[in-house]
């Protein structure tokens, strides 16, 4: 794809002295300098944008995500780097779309959702510039003469899907993950225990690992409450847990060659 059948505006390409000035005067707060470095980078934007030309992704949503990267690199671009202005920008805008392939998730959306998604964040930026905090959703509305309903829907429409295994808590301890706070109803054990046959695995474990396993996750508490209540250090509840896991992970493979101890 060419840059002519986006249907972009041609925009001079920029010296460096003329980049600089331009900076200069966006960092002060002059919008014209800021849309202008914007406009002329949006080749450079194009020419990384070809790299993912083989990723099964259409050109024109990449460009998007790397116009945003380009706009983080102009608001935090500081002269004082003594580096050129493109040499800082390009692993900003190959950065935001890497991150955007990495965390793409396989529900398709549609391309309306996403540029209406791609103008509200637009908007956000802009807004916590120029205001110097978030804005309020009507604020946004009022930037981008949308309904807050449809802000809503269309950022919830890009957001990728949560897991289970997503980290919620770190200590100094082990992490504690989205599943560990999946608490039973009235001491019960959930519905999709009993549908993967996890309660006959559970009976297969030593009486100890057992019982790390039922008061972490089938009673919400931490390593710290199990261990006191064990009598046992944390580290130990630690070492034990990672033990009763991977007991249960070959015995619901159906194979039994790990020990628990």
């Amino acid at each position: 794809m060419r840059l002519s059948e986006m249907n972009l505006p041609r925009f001079p390409l920029l010296s460096e002295k003329e980049t600089e000035e331009l900076l200069v005067r966006a960092k002060a707060g002059d919008k014209e300098a800021r849309e202008r470095l914007i406009n002329c980078n949006l080749k450079l934007v194009f020419s990384l944008v070809q790299r993912f030309e083989k990723r099964n992704y259409e050109l024109e949503d990449l460009f998007q995500i790397g116009t945003i990267g380009l706009i983080k690199a102009i608001d935090k671009f500081d002269l004082s780097y003594q580096v050129r202005f493109s040499t800082y920008a390009v692993p900003m805008i190959l950065g935001e779309i890497r991150r955007f392939l990495r965390d793409d998730s396989t529900v398709k959306v549609s391309r309306s959702l996403k540029e209406t998604a791609f103008k509200v964040r637009r908007a956000h930026e802009e807004l916590a510039k120029k205001l110097g905090r978030e804005p309020t959703l009507s604020e946004i509305a009022g930037a981008t003469e949308l309904s807050r309903e449809e802000i809503v829907a269309a950022l919830e429409a890009v957001q990728s899907p949560g897991s289970i295994h997503d980290t919620v808590y770190q200590d100094d301890g082990d992490p504690i993950y989205v599943l560990d706070q999946l608490a039973s109803e009235a001491g019960e054990e959930p519905e999709w225990l009993d549908k993967i046959a996890l309660k006959d695995v559970l009976r297969q474990l030593p009486e100890k690992h057992r019982r790390v396993i039922v008061l972490r996750f089938f009673q919400d508490k931490t390593q710290a409450e199990v261990a006191e209540r064990l009598g046992l250090s944390q580290v130990q509840i630690s070492r034990i847990e990672r033990q009763a896991l991977k007991k249960i992970r070959y015995l619901m493979q159906g194979d039994d060659s790990s020990g628990a101890n």
